[in-house]
């Protein structure tokens, strides 16, 4: 709470500038300039008072005129200000013009890519991990990126490495137990979340976010091929319980179907020998053998 009154009080909201077309202004220029010529023509004759008070007048004119002329292209604005007091943002295209004593600082509300750097972060177990972002950013309060930061873009730069390390920092990179939101494999909720730390830093300085996601994440380097490792261990774990599962499944339904059908009747020894068999044709991972037994079962 105490955070926001600070920003709120800090914050310098933009507002509409008064401004002029540049166009008629641009006539009135050319007007003093043929005032001008007219006048200095008319001295060349002789004194006369009236020719002197056009050509001052015409000349005080252009110097009055000439230096208020800019220009805005389309998604640029320009913020005014009057011996360093902000009084407003121009966002009109074209040729504009404003008293020359004014300040004017231009500023882009186009959308700005911007790719971070990889960074190292340690995620919610500890793990070293790296990671870099994608933030598509662009400048929705020329006043506040103009006067609440110094400067606005090396400002999303910091502010975007802060936001991935505490990203990185509140999830683990994977669950193998897949109970937990992890880096790895929860893209759109963990890029919402980026989406919304990014939003929450940037307000102060004017700036949104319009979308953001991981281009890089990846174990650190030191512990990658332990990870690794553990990762194969996990998939052959997972891979023989899902064999065995089904290779006992298939005992019991083809014991079952023997003893409906009355095929053979089978004590424990035998069934006993049968499930070993089975488990040993069907968990194996190289073709069985088969074995002629000539005599009984128990010689």
């Amino acid at each position: 709470m105490a955070n926001d009154k600070v920003i709120a009080l800090m914050a310098t909201a933009e507002r509409p500038a008064s401004t002029a077309s540049g166009y008629a202004m641009l006539i009135a220029l050319l007007l003093a300039i043929v005032a001008d010529v007219y006048g200095i023509s008319r001295l060349t004759d002789g004194p006369d008072g009236t020719a002197i008070a056009l050509v001052t007048v015409a000349t005080l004119t252009f110097i009055l005129v000439m230096p208020g002329f800019y220009m805005l292209q389309p998604n640029q604005a320009v913020a005014i200000t009057l011996f360093g007091d902000y009084r407003g943002t121009d966002r009109n295209t074209g040729l504009r013009w404003t008293w020359p004593w004014m300040g004017k600082k231009k500023v882009s509300v186009r959308a700005n890519n911007f790719i971070s750097d990889k960074i190292k972060v340690n995620d919610l177990r500890g793990n070293p991990i790296e990671m870099a972002a994608q933030i598509m950013w662009r400048v929705v309060d020329t006043a506040q990126a103009l006067f609440d930061v110094d400067d606005y873009k090396q400002f999303v730069r910091v502010q975007v490495e802060a936001a991935i390390r505490t990203i990185g920092s509140r999830y683990p990179y994977d669950d193998f137990e897949h109970k937990d939101v992890t880096l790895r494999g929860h893209h759109d909720e963990v890029g919402a979340e980026l989406k919304k730390e990014l939003i929450a830093r940037l307000i102060v300085a004017g700036i949104t976010i319009d979308e953001c996601g991981f281009t890089h994440l990846a174990y650190a380097t030191e512990i990658a091929g332990a990870m690794l490792r553990r990762q194969q261990a996990q998939a052959i774990v997972a891979a023989r319980r899902t064999l065995v599962d089904g290779a006992v499944g298939m005992v019991e339904m083809a014991l079952d179907a023997l003893s409906e059908k009355g095929v053979v009747e089978l004590d424990d020894e035998r069934r006993a020998a049968m499930v070993s068999n089975l488990m040993v044709v069907l968990c194996g991972e190289r073709d069985t053998q088969p074995v002629v037994n000539t005599g009984t079962l128990y010689q």
